[in-house]
């Protein structure tokens, strides 16, 4: 169930930020989009609606993690929004998960948080106090998100394909911290290209800041489609997309 479209990290302040980003694209140009906290913090459920009006896809990323009867109520409301994806920590537990599938619905595509792609080994260890490898860790946490009813987890390419191993092939794998090559690293620890992405198997991408802040979103959108495709980008590839 591999999406062809990079999900865009709308990290953005305010809706009015957000209009004027959308803007930039053709209004048939169907977009996936991610909402992060800040922006849903900011603008409230009327983001995810306006987003949702133009005819795009929305990623909810709330990473929700509370005792499971509040995760379920919460999640009761997020189906309301229409959205296609949201996401809970799988640290939370398999009650939790289980919990937030059902307030949910099966509709939207559910999926967890294993470790955040800012996070290293030593910061693993030293704070959360696991001692494993992180891959280890990843793929356990992958593993209770299946057992727990849940379509896929957040990670890091790098895990992608040790995940699948532990649980399907149909086990979706989102991964964040994709850079073009050449790009900034930022704050992120465990990165990839989306070409690579693509090749190793993961199933969404999400990019934000090469897109978001460069000089001609547009295009930027198109030229990381078009590496996450394994196209070469041109105005007919373009099209193509």
């Amino acid at each position: 169930m591999r999406e062809n479209r990079p999900v865009i990290a709308l990290d953005f302040p305010t809706l009015e930020d957000v209009k004027a980003f959308l803007a930039k694209f053709p209004a048939d140009e169907k977009l996936y989009v991610k909402i992060g906290m800040e922006l849903y913090y900011a603008a409230g459920p009327e983001i995810v609606r306006y987003v949702k009006e133009l005819g795009h896809s929305v990623f909810l990323d709330l990473k929700l993690h509370d005792i499971p009867n509040t995760v379920k109520s919460a999640m009761r409301v997020l189906s309301n929004l229409g959205v296609d994806m949201t996401n809970v920590h799988a640290a939370g537990g398999v009650e939790m998960m289980k919990a937030a599938r059902e307030g949910l619905g099966d509709g939207p595509i559910l999926i967890a948080v294993t470790q955040l792609t800012s996070t290293s080994e030593e910061q693993m260890r030293d704070f959360q106090n696991i001692q494993t490898t992180l891959q280890e860790s990843v793929v356990h946490y992958a593993q209770k998100t299946a057992e727990a009813g849940l379509d896929g987890v957040v990670c890091s390419a790098h895990e992608v394909a040790k995940i699948k191993e532990a649980t399907n092939q149909d086990f979706v794998c989102l991964t964040p911290g994709i850079r073009p090559a050449g790009a900034a690293v930022g704050d992120q620890k465990r990165v990839m290209t989306p070409a690579d992405a693509h090749q190793i198997g993961s199933d969404y991408i999400v990019v934000g800041r090469p897109i978001t802040q460069a000089e001609d979103p547009v295009a930027a959108y198109h030229d990381i489609k078009a590496q996450w495709n394994c196209l070469l980008y041109t105005s007919d590839a373009a099209d193509e997309l």
